[in-house]
């Protein structure tokens, strides 16, 4: 049954925009696109995985007064944000006459979305582009807020821009087409914004999560738009990552390291690697006596009766990497300053902090575990919620087992 469309509204003053939730916003996605459509050329942008999505934008938009309109498939994966692509892209948009009036729009998942928004930001120097995420992780993060670019062989997102989209049309009837593994590493991301500040969230995560990766329409909907409203009130109080949207990184050091040791070969999806990092997060902080080994134990319990990995061992082909190279990546991060590395660590569940206080050697201690350990999965899990040899796991995550 289709759900209310809702809409979250980013404040940016002239670079502001709204996010539209909803069943079946595809094919009336020129109703969402701000602009007057007539004497302008839009430039669709996608992937295999999602050109059948992208054809029925290309129709809609030359239906509802588009001058003219273009598209391009690219190959899907994270090896596609690269410089080779976004020149692919540039040179695209100018063999077909872009101008400063034109739209690009990206139709797939957050490759695609940062990649053409990139290449948007760099073109004519800016044009307009929009938004339409395919995949759950698009939907609730790389969508939203601005950030744009590509992967280098240092490390993921070292060139980019901030550049903000005119409008984000977040179908959730997409959302029935993408594999499991890919829904499901979006879904990381969605429980993110419960440990950066909002417990109740992350409660509400326990008792649903089930039903937002299985797709129930309002709980899906629910979920993305508690989390773009989470992303959107942290992108307005600090659009370019200055201080605050750093909390948006929970996980993402160790998790981009870990993507970038894999190569970007497929190994180790973005939202499985933020799930393995938040886990490494909670182990530093807990190192650190920030955090309590009950709230470390309550996350890996709901990211592993969902189905995500929180050990590196999941990784397979198993990624060859060391210490020593997993803190060289991390000392390229974008939140490095000096080769000083900046984590964001939890404090509790719903309650986070930056730092750059942290002693190299507890790092590389955390890594050097974790290299070592094995998989949890749910053969390790009693029937009462509580893994085996460990006390303490919420059985709230478990509450549908039988």
């Amino acid at each position: 049954m289709p759900v209310e469309t809702k809409i979250v509204t980013i404040d940016l003053d002239t670079r502001g925009y709204d996010i539209y939730i909803g069943s079946g916003l595809l094919y009336r996605l020129a109703d969402f696109v701000p602009v007057e459509l007539a004497g302008r050329s839009v430039f669709v942008v996608t992937d295999e995985n999602v050109k059948s999505y992208a054809q029925a934008a290309k129709d809609i938009m030359a239906e509802a007064g588009a001058q003219r309109v273009e598209m391009m498939v690219l190959p899907p994966g994270e090896k596609t944000k690269s410089f080779k692509q976004l020149e692919r892209i540039c040179g695209w948009l100018l063999d077909h006459g872009v101008h400063r009036n034109s739209i690009v729009m990206a139709v797939g998942g957050g490759v695609i979305g940062d990649l053409s928004g990139f290449a948007a930001s760099t073109i004519m120097r800016g044009v307009s582009y929009v938004q339409v995420p395919t995949t759950l992780l698009a939907q609730v993060d790389s969508s939203v807020g601005g950030k744009t670019g590509i992967n280098m062989a240092q490390g993921k997102n070292l060139v980019g821009a901030f550049y903000q989209p005119i409008s984000v049309i977040a179908d959730i009837e997409t959302l029935k087409t993408i594999p499991k593994r890919e829904l499901l590493a979006g879904y990381a991301e969605v429980v993110k914004y419960g440990l950066i500040n909002d417990l109740g969230f992350f409660q509400w995560l326990e008792d649903n999560g089930k039903d937002v990766c299985a797709l129930d329409p309002e709980a899906v909907s629910h979920a993305i738009e508690k989390s773009t409203k989470a992303k959107a009130e942290i992108v307005e109080s600090d659009e370019k990552e200055s201080d605050r949207r750093a909390l948006l990184n929970l996980g993402h050091t160790f998790g981009h390291a870990l993507e970038t040791a894999a190569k970007y070969d497929g190994r180790l999806l973005h939202g499985e690697g933020v799930a393995i990092g938040t886990i490494l997060a909670f182990d530093l902080s807990l190192r650190l006596g920030h955090c309590t080994q009950e709230d470390m134990e309550r996350v890996e319990a709901h990211f592993s009766a969902v189905g995500l990995p929180t050990r590196v061992s999941f990784i397979e082909p198993a990624l060859k990497t060391d210490v020593d190279s997993l803190m060289e990546i991390m000392k390229k991060d974008k939140k490095a300053t000096g080769g000083q590395m900046t984590f964001v660590l939890p404090a509790a569940i719903g309650e986070t902090f930056i730092t750059k206080d942290v002693p190299e050697g507890i790092v590389r201690d955390v890594l050097k575990d974790a290299i070592g350990k094995t998989n949890v999965t749910m053969e390790g899990f009693n029937r009462q919620g509580k893994r085996k040899g460990i006390k303490g796991l919420w059985k709230s995550a478990f509450s549908s087992q039988s």
